[in-house]
């Protein structure tokens, strides 16, 4: 199991972490990258030939692409630190690839379609694969939160969190993927999430 790691420019000026985002299919991985990084996203996208998604559930609905091997993006946080953002396929047929962008992470976002109830037994398998992966902090991403559940008053994020039997301290979000101000909300939740963990392994001075 990997540890999270940071690695330094040879001048210490930056630091620079590993963050993946995975999901299901559909769930709008490739969409959050573009909403964010600073540089054109290097995509590995194929067209379907099938778009149904493997679950049954209806995410990707109107996909004509999907990722096969990773997405790649980066956000530099401030003069001190900048993030690479690699995005994983959402198909479990590509799941060899999971494990190698698993691979020094500093943590990792799992996104979620709020709409899609059927595609949440993917990203269940999905976040248990990434959980044995890597003892690193992670938070749940609901996409396309406001939905008509929402709207009548049903706590969407909260409901994908039982869905999910994500533990009442594991951090989650609503967010709309296609929104900048809102995918750096979800990347500075984890990142204070993985703050936390590394003031938690500080040892208590005597």
């Amino acid at each position: 199991m990997s540890r999270p790691q940071a690695r330094s420019h040879r001048n210490g000026s930056r630091v620079s972490a590993k963050v993946v985002v995975t999901g299901p299919y559909g769930a709008g991985k490739t969409t959050l990258i573009r909403a964010i990084s600073e540089i054109t996203v290097l995509s590995t996208e194929r067209s379907i030939a099938d778009r149904r998604p493997s679950g049954g559930g209806k995410s990707g609905g109107g996909k004509s692409e999907t990722t096969v091997a990773m997405d790649f993006g980066r956000l530099t946080i401030d003069e001190g630190l900048a993030l690479y953002l690699f995005g994983t396929p959402g198909q479990q047929r590509f799941d060899f690839m999971w494990e190698i962008l698993s691979e020094g992470m500093l943590g990792f976002v799992v996104l979620v379609d709020g709409d899609d109830d059927a595609s949440l037994d993917d990203a269940a398998g999905i976040l248990e694969f990434f959980k044995r992966s890597a003892d690193v902090p992670y938070v749940v991403a609901v996409n396309k939160s406001n939905t008509a559940a929402a709207a009548a008053g049903d706590d969407v994020v909260e409901r994908v969190r039982r869905l999910l039997r994500v533990p009442s301290h594991v951090r989650m979000v609503a967010c709309d993927a296609r929104e900048r101000e809102s995918v750096k909300q979800v990347l500075l939740t984890l990142l204070n999430a993985a703050l936390d963990e590394i003031d938690g392994r500080m040892p208590t001075p005597a």
